[in-house]
C-alpha cells in the first residue's frame, strides 16, 4: 500500500506488512472471534471477515482517490473495523 505523502506519517507505515502477515493476522483473529458469541460459532469470523472486507474497500478507496494512505486513513480504518467487529458480536443480544 503506497504512502499519499512521502514526508507524512502513513509513510512510515506503508508497505511494511506484506499480504502475507495480514492474511495470517486475520485468520488468527478469526480463530479467536470463534468463542466470543457462544452458540454461534460463525458469528465472530463473520464479523471479522466482513470488517475486513469493509477495510479493504475503504483502502482502495483511499488509495484511488489520494494515491495513498495517509496516518489518519490508517487510524480511520482501525477505528472501522473494530467497531464493525463490535457490531457483529452484539448483533445477536
Amino acid at each position: 500500500m503506497p504512502a499519499a505523502r512521502p514526508d507524512g506519517l502513513g509513510a512510515l507505515v506503508a508497505g511494511t506488512v506484506g499480504p502475507p502477515a495480514v492474511a495470517l493476522g486475520a485468520a488468527a483473529v478469526a480463530l479467536v472471534a470463534v468463542a466470543a458469541v457462544p452458540g454461534r460459532p460463525w458469528q465472530g469470523p463473520a464479523a471479522v471477515l466482513a470488517a475486513l472486507a469493509v477495510a479493504v474497500l475503504l483502502l482502495r478507496h483511499v488509495v484511488r482517490r489520494l494515491g495513498g494512505v495517509t496516518g489518519d486513513v490508517l487510524g480511520a480504518a482501525v477505528e472501522v473495523v473494530t467497531t464493525l467487529v463490535y457490531l457483529g458480536l452484539v448483533a445477536s443480544r
